[in-house]
């Protein structure tokens, strides 16, 4: 019995990693007779795995059934999966926190000791850095999810970052996270172009609008689109910086969405980055670090003076 159960286990998992599998194939990593893989599939049947078999050449196949039934996992799926789960629980979709521990709860119940000491040790030296983005409703995503796959035009009322808002029609086509936020990048049918919209800002109406033949998409890179497009937001100052270091290292020391860097030569790059307030851009380029010019705005370039004076003043004071 025990031999014919942990039979049924590889089987099991045999199914869950491929697609199909011939009947002869299954019986070779098994090491048993066909007659005895076509005996353990109705097992696996009777317990309540949807084993379909493939038409023409015997085999088989694993199919999605009405209920779900218990899975397989590696040793490396089950720690994403565990670690998949405590971020889930405190990430930035609302409405998935709670079943989130559940299903988290469950799955540590059976975690092996090395697994669970691997989890636990990922957790502990792990710092979730808190920001202030709005959490985003599981169904909300999902319904723009179906939307962009089933190619029907989502009408939603949007809030701009100035706090205007409108009724818009898009052609919905990737939803992309920066890791604090959630945007969908689609085409704005009024405005006939390329848009991104934060999904924290949107309040879907139903139904849905008409189905529509996929647009090629604003770039291959919807990453580098995206970061592209919130950096030139409608920020009340754009600036201009030559920093004096490689592309590579400035992008080291900024998020995506904070700006774009554009290589000079081996050791420069330049920096176009965007804010509602002087300040905050001079803070957070000079913490960076590393030598840089100013070409604009020019209040900027006279803000950065002031500061300077101001500085170099207190240093005075303090040294005297």
């Amino acid at each position: 019995m025990a031999e014919t159960s942990a039979r049924l286990l590889k089987l099991l998992s045999l199914l869950q990693t491929h697609r199909e599998w011939s009947g002869a194939e299954l019986a070779e990593r098994l090491g048993v007779t066909m007659r005895t893989v076509r005996r353990d599939v109705e097992r696996l049947r009777a317990l309540g795995y949807p084993v379909h078999a493939v038409p023409g050449a015997p085999g088989y196949r694993l199919g999605a059934g009405s209920d779900l039934p218990p899975l397989l996992l590696d040793d490396d799926e089950a720690v994403a999966v565990a670690v998949g789960l405590r971020t889930a629980a405190g990430g930035t979709v609302s409405g998935i926190e709670e079943t989130s521990v559940r299903a988290l709860a469950k799955l540590e119940r059976v975690l092996p000791s090395r697994l669970r000491h691997r989890v636990h040790a990922l957790q502990s030296m792990t710092v979730p850095m808190t920001g202030a983005a709005a959490p985003v409703a599981s169904e909300v995503l999902t319904a723009i999810a179906a939307a962009c796959r089933d190619h029907e035009v989502l009408r939603f009322d949007y809030r701009t970052h100035e706090g205007r808002e409108s009724s818009r029609s898009a052609e919905p086509h990737r939803l992309v996270h920066s890791g604090r936020r959630w945007y969908l990048v689609g085409w704005d049918v009024g405005k006939e172009d390329w848009r991104t919209y934060r999904v924290d800002r949107l309040r879907l109406r139903t139904p849905n609008g008409p189905r529509f033949v996929p647009r090629d998409p604003p770039d291959e890179d919807l990453a580098s689109y995206l970061s592209r497009a919130i950096s030139s937001a409608p920020y009340r100052h754009r600036a201009r910086f030559t920093m004096h270091a490689p592309a590579e290292v400035v992008t080291g020391h900024m998020p995506p969405t904070m700006g774009t860097v554009e290589p000079v030569d081996a050791d420069t790059c330049t920096l176009l980055c965007g804010a509602n307030d002087l300040d905050e851009i001079v803070v957070w380029v000079a913490l960076m670090d590393i030598g840089f010019e100013v070409h604009e705005p020019p209040e900027l370039v006279e803000r950065i003076a002031v500061l300077a004076d101001r500085l170099r003043a207190a240093s005075d004071a303090t040294g005297r």
